[in-house]
């Protein structure tokens, strides 16, 4: 197989010239091309004036080697197609069927690959299936009860159901992994269009389909899944994990569990901790959701061809003069901010995109780092409580709703009282507050010194009439249940800390890919087991 790579054509260019550009590069004839396909597209924007599609396609053709040599083209390289290899099984015996405890990408992808080679399974998911689950939020955001076990952080599809949506992935990773988890996407419902887009996203509307249906292709191929249904203890028995309960009541006996619990469990994480199972604390990041006008952004980066590309995204960085790192994170182009609460008396917010990404507005979080020094205790679970305290002040700043304040009120410390050209695209109510009663003042420093850093990257970016939304603490897993590098299992015998809840991956695509490598780390040890003999 032949690679061409930078391939650029002009945004209204058709599918024949693509190929006959491929043909050119080669020196042969578009007719001599038995194959074509588009490995990557992105967007050259860095002339305003002549913005370009840029490709990367694989071909083959007759006598590659021959016609490799004649092209003599720095952009073409002879490759061989990369294709994703489950090991083979063990043959450590298992007596009971695995537990994947969550039903998130990790938990999901986990299961997929353990259940398409014959291994029996069963998933744990504390909250509803995702139909169920989605009419519980729309009616939470409508101004009904929050339900602490299913909401935009738990059930079926976990914290990534309620967002944008975005697979890419900055996670290295040589055994196509990340190409496997976007053909079970696209096998599954998803636009086949995320193989080869530069910065593919499903969108939340798309994605609750696409998991209904990863679900059915589970249980067709021998897994079951158990929802509303929170693992409330762990039994051990010699240093090993002999059983699960669920609900306090049922228990399940297992040789493996495996703990794709998200990084919003805090609850497990204190069982995880009177199980003396080894937890760690880690940095993560905390700010507001920022608001600005969709064609602001789109204007910013194509200039006069805003009108005929999709909705831009950005990524702005900026090391404050205190050392701090502010950044965007979780970027939503014609996005929603949402309140994403999991707890009673707390509020958080993320972001969430429909696949066409059409909302007036771009939203991302925007973030400053902080280390478990910051957390007031050297207590494992510190900044699980650090976390809760500023939720905590959200929700009593804005009286139970989103707390909004614009960015030029929130630097000069008053209360926002009307807005100005931009208008919050929420889901669930919002209304006036001083975020500045949320952080610490160091931390809104830091805020206010990066999106004016960011300003030098985008113009407008720290427009006054910019909007601020609070508050973004859930931006990774405050702890880490450590693992032994080589094998995946915790300090407990058949216990697998797995995904982000764990503190080994930071999005959808890394967290299903450590879900596949989970997988494949059971499957090297222990053979399949394709009855179901314990009951419950």
């Amino acid at each position: 197989m032949l690679r061409i790579n930078n391939i650029k054509l002009n945004l209204n260019h058709s599918e024949q010239e693509l190929w006959e550009k491929a043909a050119k590069a080669l020196k042969i004839k578009p007719s001599k091309l038995k194959a074509c396909t588009i490995r990557k597209r992105s967007i050259d924007a860095r002339r305003k004036s002549e913005i370009k599609y840029i490709y990367c396609v694989d071909v083959k053709v007759s006598s590659e080697n021959k016609v490799y040599k004649k092209a003599k083209n720095p952009n073409v390289t002879l490759c061989e197609k990369e294709k994703y290899q489950f090991p083979k099984s063990g043959n450590r015996k298992l007596y009971h069927r695995p537990v994947i405890v969550g039903a998130g990408p990790a938990g999901l992808f986990c299961a997929y690959l353990l259940a398409e080679h014959g291994y029996a399974l069963l998933i744990l998911e504390r909250g509803e299936k995702v139909e169920e689950r989605t009419k519980t939020v729309e009616e939470f955001w409508q101004g009904g009860e929050l339900n602490p076990e299913s909401n935009v952080q738990f059930g079926e599809g976990g914290a990534g159901t309620f967002s944008d949506g975005k697979l890419n992935t900055l996670v290295k990773d040589k055994g196509s992994r990340n190409r496997k988890v976007l053909e079970i996407f696209v096998k599954m419902g998803a636009d086949p269009s995320i193989l080869y887009m530069n910065k593919p996203h499903i969108g939340t509307d798309v994605l609750k389909t696409v998991i209904q249906n990863m679900r059915q292709e589970i249980q067709h191929m021998g897994g079951e899944f158990l929802f509303q249904s929170k693992m409330t203890d762990i039994e051990l028995q010699e240093g090993k994990v002999t059983a699960a309960v669920i609900n306090q009541e049922k228990r399940v006996e297992t040789d493996l569990l495996v703990l794709a619990i998200g990084h919003s469990a805090r609850d497990t994480f204190s069982l995880l901790k009177e199980k003396n199972l080894l937890l760690e604390p880690k940095p993560f990041a905390v700010g507001f959701r920022m608001e600005h006008p969709q064609a602001m952004m789109n204007e910013n980066r194509y200039g006069s061809f805003a009108d005929q590309l999709e909705a831009a995204d950005y990524k702005v960085t900026h090391t404050t003069k205190n050392g701090r790192g502010v950044y965007s994170f979780c970027m939503c182009p014609g996005g929603y901010v949402v309140n994403a609460s999991s707890e009673p008396g707390k509020l958080a917010v993320n972001g969430m995109s429909y696949h066409d990404r059409a909302g007036k507005n771009a939203n991302s979080a925007i973030v400053v780092t902080v280390e478990p020094k910051d957390f007031g205790s050297e207590d494992v679970l510190a900044g699980v409580e650090f976390q809760r305290k500023l939720e905590q002040a959200a929700f009593q700043a804005g009286g139970g709703k989103i707390p909004v304040q614009l960015f030029g009120d929130f630097e000069e410390n008053r209360l926002s009282s009307k807005l100005g050209a931009v208008t919050p695209e929420t889901k669930g109510a919002w209304a006036f507050a001083s975020l500045r009663e949320i952080l610490s003042e160091e931390l809104n420093q830091s805020m206010i010194e990066g999106i004016h850093g960011f300003a030098k990257q985008i113009a407008g970016f720290d427009r006054q009439d910019a909007l601020l939304l609070g508050v973004e603490s859930r931006t990774s897993s405050p702890v880490r249940i450590v693992r032994d590098k080589d094998t995946y299992v915790s300090n407990i015998a058949g216990i697998y800390p797995c995904g982000e809840g764990a503190g080994y991956a930071g999005g959808i695509t890394s967290a299903a890919m450590d879900g596949i490598r989970t997988a494949e780390k059971i499957a090297i040890e222990y053979g399949r087991i394709v009855e179901v003999l314990d009951e419950y």
